[in-house]
């Protein structure tokens, strides 16, 4: 989430869809999530922050899955950030969250079709790079986005925050709501992504400190973003675990499918859950009391940005080296960090208070 208060979100979007549906977990990586393996492979030469915007690019959007409500959000995000800027959009991509295959071949397709930028949420964190340091190689500058890639294999990663804060802050809030005391559990997406596996760590670390000495985290769960098996994976850690006291699902799709679970049985308001989800999803849990907070950002915010970093590259106001700033429109202006990462901004947390002033 960027832009204060909740223009910000991981998940995204999904706007209230039946649990059945495919909500894709928050996926992204954020930042530190992929670490550089052979060098950056930026583009040469130097940028120029005076140079004209170009019009008239082709900017392609590959999401981990196509018709999933968090991507649908962030790349109409892109979409409505490239017709603003004179460029057109297209988008592309598998139907499934785990047919990386199939985001290799719209990659080389895109690569054949001489796009003039792409951006990527990953799926795994190198099975696209052959395939996207040929892209490069044929000068279309690469974007990833929500999930990364490793760091030579695009020219910069829009990450939804920093990986610490979405780690330590899920854990800050499921502490204060089981006053500091008893077990818990985590319900991830798939066991392989970048992001969630990142988040995971920090939020492991976070429990080292003193202050959660009485917290026991008992299991890690994966519900490979599908809402019918995160629905399956909480019920599964409540019979394994009884006296479980809390949940961390850092995953749209699956907070969503645990609030369902839990909404519907004995343990509502005992078992405490938080996590990433959006506004629209997690209200009525909210409101009838199973869920007390949760945190997020935009992904429309996530999308546009994409989209316009990418315009800078293939304008040549940016190349992807860290401290080189650019102006992304009315997000404001962003300096490119460590590793060619762009941060949209802190996390928002949603609460009873104020979850009725958004709308996503």
């Amino acid at each position: 989430m960027r832009s204060p208060n909740i223009r910000r979100t991981c998940a995204a979007l999904a706007a209230a869809t039946s649990l059945a549906l495919a909500l894709t977990a928050c996926g992204g990586t954020t930042k530190n999530d992929v670490k550089d393996e052979g060098g950056t492979n930026k583009s040469a030469g130097k940028a120029d922050p005076n140079a004209a915007t170009k019009k008239g690019l082709t900017v392609a959007f590959l999401p981990k899955q196509v018709n999933n409500p968090y991507f649908t959000s962030a790349d109409k995000g892109g979409e409505k950030a490239l017709k603003e800027l004179g460029s057109s959009y297209k988008e592309v991509g598998p139907n499934s969250a785990t047919d990386t295959s199939g985001q290799v071949s719209y990659v080389n397709t895109l690569t054949q079709q001489q796009v003039d930028a792409m951006a990527v949420s990953a799926q795994d964190p190198g099975a696209l790079c052959t395939a996207l340091k040929q892209a490069m190689n044929n000068k279309i500058k690469v974007v990833a986005y929500d999930s990364d890639t490793k760091t030579d294999c695009r020219n910069a990663f829009i990450s939804q925050a920093s990986a610490e804060d979405l780690g330590r802050t899920e854990v800050q809030l499921l502490a204060e709501q089981i006053g500091y005391k008893g077990e818990i559990a985590i319900l991830s997406a798939a066991q392989t992504a970048t992001n969630q596996n990142t988040w995971i760590d920090f939020m492991k670390d976070e429990l080292k400190k003193d202050k959660y000495k009485d917290i026991k985290l008992v299991k890690t769960a994966y519900g490979n973003d599908d809402a019918q098996q995160s629905f399956q994976q909480t019920q599964g850690l409540l019979q394994e675990h009884p006296g479980l006291k809390g949940i961390i699902s850092p995953t749209t799709v699956g907070i969503k499918a645990a609030a369902q679970y839990l909404s519907g049985s004995k343990y509502k308001g005992k078992v405490k859950l938080t996590g990433l989800g959006t506004p629209n999803d997690m209200r009525k849990y909210v409101k009838n009391g199973t869920v007390e907070a949760f945190e997020l950002w935009d992904p429309a915010k996530l999308g546009e940005l994409a989209a316009r970093t990418a315009v800078a590259l293939s304008s040549g106001q940016i190349s992807g080296k860290e401290g080189e700033t650019f102006k992304a429109g009315d997000l404001g202006e962003y300096t490119i960090g460590k590793d060619g990462v762009i941060a949209l901004g802190k996390p928002t947390v949603f609460d009873k208070k104020n979850i009725d002033r958004f709308n996503f």
